[in-house]
């Protein structure tokens, strides 16, 4: 009695076909160069985000300056702006520097950080600052919040601002708190505050940074300069 012939797995051309085995390889290859791939494009994608927020902060800098430049050397005032406060609303005074003209909206981009996710307390996710007509549609924020004690340069003149490259110009609002937009120890929820939160800045003398921000512990980060060992302040003394 013959045997039955055994299976192969060859084709009838004589090739290896492909197995089970093979396609176990290819698959456990295939994670292994997404586990590689798509965290390389995640950082690729967020440091491009990053690199426009700073290039939007150097031209809403240089729009303030050359605001400055045309009122007497002396930077906006905040009082009577609407509410929030003039920290948002300066931008209409310095928007036309840029090119801008018309109502604010969210086409004026170039105050809007791709990062920004607004701030909320809880519930629904908060909408970004740059979406909201509350916040001028703007991410970015002056130094001008004159409240009672609180440091700013609000109304002050250039030439009275005696460390320039220290002092804060315009800053994204995470720099208010500290938070962080890039580099959040707090991923997508906006509470608690935290130490050494980085942000976005532009100072006085007209240069941008991506830098950390001093929080106590207690007190919101614009309420004091900070401890020694940080890049920046908000006063101008």
């Amino acid at each position: 009695m013959e045997r039955p012939a055994l299976s192969s797995t060859r084709s009838p051309s004589g090739t290896r076909g492909f197995t089970a085995t093979d396609l176990l390889v290819t698959l456990a290859v295939i994670a292994v160069l997404a586990a590689i791939v798509v965290p390389m494009a995640a950082r690729a994608r967020a440091k491009s985000r990053l690199e426009l927020c700073l290039s939007n902060m150097k031209q809403v800098t240089r729009a303030v300056q050359e605001y400055a430049d045309d009122h007497e050397r002396s930077f906006p005032r905040v009082d009577g702006s609407p509410a929030p406060g003039g920290w948002w609303h300066y931008k209409e005074q310095v928007k036309g520097y840029l090119g801008l003209k018309g109502p604010a909206s969210t086409e004026e981009k170039v105050f809007a950080c791709p990062d920004d996710r607004g701030y909320g307390d809880g519930g629904e996710k908060p909408l970004p600052f740059s979406r909201q007509k509350k916040y001028n549609y703007t991410s970015y924020v002056f130094n001008g919040v004159d409240l009672p004690g609180v440091p700013n340069i609000a109304g002050r003149t250039v030439a009275s601002i005696k460390r320039p490259s220290r002092t804060l110009l315009v800053m994204e609002w995470t720099a208010h708190a500290p938070l962080s937009w890039h580099s959040s120890l707090t991923r997508s929820a906006n509470t608690p505050f935290y130490n050494d939160a980085q942000s976005v800045v532009g100072f006085v003398d007209g240069h941008a940074a991506y830098t950390r921000i001093f929080y106590d512990g207690i007190n919101a980060a614009y309420t004091r300069d900070p401890a020694p060992g940080y890049e920046y302040q908000y006063s101008g003394d």
